[in-house]
């Protein structure tokens, strides 16, 4: 199995789609809910031709369920023919979002301070954070139900005077540790708690024998690229969202 492949198999698991289907190279996320990348079809190499057919099958696979079809392309040569074909169709793109990947070691590193928490499930304090002020409290309640699906997650958190303020996930599987849902309260941003999460998070990578870790951050979101950067991650490539 190639990184990519790896990685958006490892990526898809992590959001838990209500369902997944394999078209022809394509993972097609199948999911009512506000997670775009539970709710795309991606493909599983960065050199795949172009080829009507297989959108069509893809389309009707969203169509067949009531849903808008979406894709997830990286910005890579090989998929020029695919993103010219989805133009052709009417589509269009936005919210580039970065693929960025790390030694495990090199996040655990981030922080001196004590590590967060790290729970097999999420607790109610836990899911608080999602839906505090600045986040939007519909999508904040269906990635909490998502990451709670999802197979052998790991949950961090930050606790200080009883008051959880920073929280994030991690998922594991397919060779790569992943860290998703990160969030800290808007009061407590800047202490250093979005650190002490992510390195607890790979502290339960290295106890499951997992050394390869990445994460996924939009491009604008330029405070967390720079803590990303402080824990040895680095842009794996590029995508877009792909919708009509």
């Amino acid at each position: 199995m190639t990184r990519i492949e790896a990685i958006e198999r490892a990526t898809l698991a992590a959001v838990a789609p209500r369902e997944v289907l394999e078209i022809e190279g394509w993972l097609v996320g199948l999911d009512p809910g506000t997670i775009r990348r539970a709710a795309s079809a991606v493909p599983l190499a960065h050199d795949l031709p172009r080829d009507p057919a297989v959108i069509d099958a893809i389309e009707a696979a969203y169509a067949e369920r009531g849903l808008k079809p979406a894709f997830r392309i990286a910005d890579a040569d090989g998929l020029a023919g695919v993103r010219a074909e989805l133009e052709r169709r009417g589509y269009g793109f936005e919210q580039p979002t970065l693929v960025k990947t790390a030694a495990v070691a090199d996040v655990r590193r981030v922080t001196d301070r004590p590590l967060a928490e790290v729970t097999a499930e999420p607790d109610e304090a836990w899911a608080a954070v999602f839906l505090g002020q600045g986040f939007d409290p519909v999508d904040g309640a269906y990635r909490v139900q998502a990451l709670s699906r999802s197979p052998g997650a790991a949950f961090g958190r930050v606790r200080e005077d009883g008051v959880t303020f920073a929280v994030g996930a991690g998922a594991y599987g397919h060779g790569w540790a992943s860290f998703h849902g990160m969030r800290t309260d808007a009061a407590r941003r800047g202490q250093g708690g979005a650190g002490r999460v992510l390195a607890a998070l790979a502290g339960e990578a290295t106890r499951r024998g997992i050394d390869r870790a990445f994460l996924q951050v939009e491009e604008k979101n330029t405070t967390a690229r720079s803590l990303y950067r402080r824990a040895g991650f680095s842009t794996a490539w590029r995508y877009f969202y792909w919708s009509k």
